[in-house]
């Protein structure tokens, strides 16, 4: 990577880990995402439940193979040949696991993490339930301001979500953001996370590098 290109994104994360920290969020950062997977690792090593908010930045990261690797029972409920029933029972057992990873759709340079959810199993969890919660988001996450942080979850992360979850809203056949009326429809339920929620040990890691939607 061009080293000012390097340098930019890394003083985006770091003005964006004070804001954060002055909003209650303990937040670390780390220029590979090798580095942040260690050290995830290492926070999940008292949780014998672990559960996964359907993140493609936590996926790629490969998070779920290796704590069960560590003997811990991990709780996705994206998993193939659920029934809903069995789903929607996996999202309740989230809510009360020992530790949850997911990411944020958008996150603010002044510190607010930004939601859009279909069900609101991820954003409920984000907000009170698991005795750990992680977040863990790429430096492309990052926007200035939350007029962005909306615009970026509808134009930017949206889209593709829809389409990887199959769901037949406009946005999966254009792309864009119709701000749709489809029963599929996953722009659901909206939360700021303005400050660390009161009961929650939330935490952020901030990578610099590109994953996830």
């Amino acid at each position: 990577m061009d080293l000012n290109l390097s340098w930019h994104r890394r003083r985006l994360l770091d003005q964006t880990a004070s804001a954060l920290e002055k909003n209650g969020f303990s937040t670390v950062v780390f220029d590979l995402r090798q580095e942040a997977l260690e050290y995830l690792l290492g926070e999940a090593g008292e949780a014998v439940t672990v559960g996964f908010g359907g993140s493609m930045t936590v996926a790629e990261l490969g998070l779920a193979g290796r704590l069960r690797e560590m003997g811990k029972t991990t709780l996705i409920h994206g998993s193939q040949g659920l029934t809903a029933e069995e789903r929607r029972q996996i999202m309740q057992e989230q809510l009360n696991c020992d530790l949850f990873f997911t990411s944020t759709n958008a996150l603010t340079v002044s510190g607010n993490l930004v939601n859009i959810d279909a069900t609101g199993n991820r954003v409920c969890a984000m907000a009170f339930g698991p005795k750990k919660v992680i977040v863990v988001a790429g430096v492309n996450k990052i926007v200035m301001d939350l007029e962005a942080a909306l615009k970026r979850v509808k134009q930017v992360a949206s889209p593709p979500n829809a389409k990887r979850l199959g769901n037949d809203t406009p946005c999966a056949k254009t792309g864009l953001c119709s701000d749709c009326n489809s029963p599929q429809r996953i722009c659901r339920i909206t939360t700021i996370l303005e400050r660390r929620p009161r009961a929650t040990d939330l935490r952020v890691c901030l990578i610099n590098e590109n994953l996830g939607y």
